[in-house]
């Protein structure tokens, strides 16, 4: 009986050991001494492995624990820590390419470059000025088409970042200073065609608020009371005397000729009397601006008596950068921003881009049409204009920093993926809000460099110069 149990105590020592001694082979940690004196073989049980070499990186925690210190120290318990190495720590690099066993057949080596990169190469070995020896390229290391690859290590350490092209509506927003001014269209003024004496003037100052046909100052005028009386005559005329309808028209329209007020001649018509004098009326709605008439003046013909403006429309005078020209077109809206009101917005469109360019300040005049209701607005304000340039279709977009600008060309680096890239001209539209339109050259979906693509382009232009090297006559 006591046999019996010494066996099934023995058994189950052994089985604990040796599960202990397959974790431990697992955590890649030495087996302890006491396990190693109960168990020998389980101590060779454990994968050889190659002896650190390099200098010391940092250390490591002795238990397993995520702790590292650049320094030697120890834990809280007395243990040192332990030295990592450098052919210890993490590496992103690619693995070497292992070496052909015995007798496989060895690669066959097509050229030979320049350690540098310089686009020099050679078919036989041979040393650069320096005495570096110029390093082989093998077959299959260079493909037909023009991608690159690059090791994951790379672009890791480069920081590489990829985007997709979207299709986006691309908004660019003109932003300029302007001044307002009244419409040209919209101004008055009210003079005579004939020699008159002003015998009063109406209530109205510079700045009123006039209606149309508001009478602004009584008038005489001796030529225009002879026209009158001529037409007058002529409408009592009766048709045996002779005086028929050409004569009734000439006299009419030498009225007219005179600027007499159709008011005013209807009266002479309805009333059958010639008047003394003539309520002079306001041309159109507006604000007085100028007034130089005066009660008992004599006004000679031409002279300007009063200038009415409309302020219901005003225009805003844009300065626009010459670099911003080619976005701007006639129709485009934009927003106005007068100065006097910052927390107003009021909606406008533009309506000429004038021809000229400012050479002193290499800008161009725009103008932009602004509905006034209320009529706050005044010229000669300030005011922060933007005009939006942008188009209503969405296009295929990427980041601006996709693009790799030489000044002749315009590329972006593909991610065809595994690591491979291909250089893709494109053709490039409008920017706006950190994005560019690609005209041509990319897709919808299509995967591109954003980020630490230098890099890449970098390698590609070496690879292209090799390339085309090796398709000519190497250097002896």
């Amino acid at each position: 009986m006591k046999r019996s149990s010494t066996l099934i105590l023995i058994a189950a020592v052994a089985t604990t050991a040796g599960g202990a001694g397959l974790a431990f082979g697992r955590l890649n940690h030495p087996l302890p001494a006491w396990l190693s004196a109960v168990l020998p073989a389980a101590a060779d049980m454990s994968p050889a492995r190659p002896s650190p070499t390099g200098p010391v990186v940092y250390y490591r925690d002795p238990d397993g624990k995520p702790k590292y210190s650049p320094a030697p120290a120890k834990t809280a318990s007395g243990k040192e820590y332990l030295p990592v190495r450098s052919s210890e720590d993490l590496s992103f690099e690619e693995a070497p390419q292992p070496v052909a066993e015995k007798g496989a057949e060895p690669r066959r080596i097509k050229f030979y470059r320049n350690p540098m990169g310089l686009p020099d190469t050679s078919p036989v070995p041979k040393k650069d000025s320096m005495g570096m020896d110029y390093l082989p390229v093998y077959d299959g290391e260079q493909d037909d088409d023009a991608s690159v690859k690059v090791s994951a290590g790379k672009l890791q350490k480069a920081g590489v970042r990829t985007e997709t092209a979207e299709l986006r509506t691309l908004n660019t927003m003109v932003r300029a200073p302007g001044t307002l001014q009244q419409d040209e269209r919209r101004v008055s003024v009210v003079s005579l065609r004939f020699e008159g004496f002003i015998d009063t003037v109406a209530d109205v100052t510079t700045g009123s608020h006039v209606r149309k046909g508001q009478p602004l100052m009584r008038i005489y005028g001796p030529n225009l009371s002879s026209a009158a009386a001529e037409y007058l005559s002529a409408l009592n005329a009766r048709s045996d005397v002779g005086i028929g309808g050409q004569a009734l028209k000439g006299a009419r329209r030498r009225l007219e000729n005179l600027g007499a007020p159709d008011g005013f001649i209807a009266d002479i018509e309805r009333t059958r009397e010639v008047p003394v004098y003539l309520d002079w009326p306001a041309p159109q709605d507006g604000e007085i601006v100028d007034r130089t008439a005066v009660n008992g003046m004599r006004a000679a013909p031409g002279d300007i008596l009063f200038r009415i403006v409309d302020r219901g429309v005003v225009w805003v005078m844009v300065d626009v950068s010459e670099r911003d020209l080619a976005l701007l077109e006639v129709g485009q809206k934009a927003v106005v921003r007068p100065r006097a009101y910052p927390d107003r917005r009021f909606a406008g469109k533009v309506t000429v881009i004038y021809p000229n360019l400012r050479p002193e300040t290499r800008t161009a005049r725009v103008r932009i049409e602004l509905p006034n209701p209320d009529e706050v607005l005044r010229p000669d304000m300030y005011a922060d204009v933007e005009i939006a340039t942008g188009t209503e279709a969405p296009v295929v977009t990427v980041s601006s920093s996709a693009v790799i600008d030489s000044g002749e060309r315009q590329l972006v680096l593909l991610d065809k993926g595994e690591g491979r890239f291909e250089p893709r001209a494109v053709r490039l539209g409008r920017r706006g809000e950190g994005r560019v339109e690609i005209k041509e050259g990319l897709a919808e979906h299509d995967k591109v460099v954003v980020s630490a693509n230098f890099l890449i382009d970098a390698e590609s232009n070496l690879k292209a110069a090799l390339s085309g090297l090796d398709t000519g006559e190497k250097t002896q």
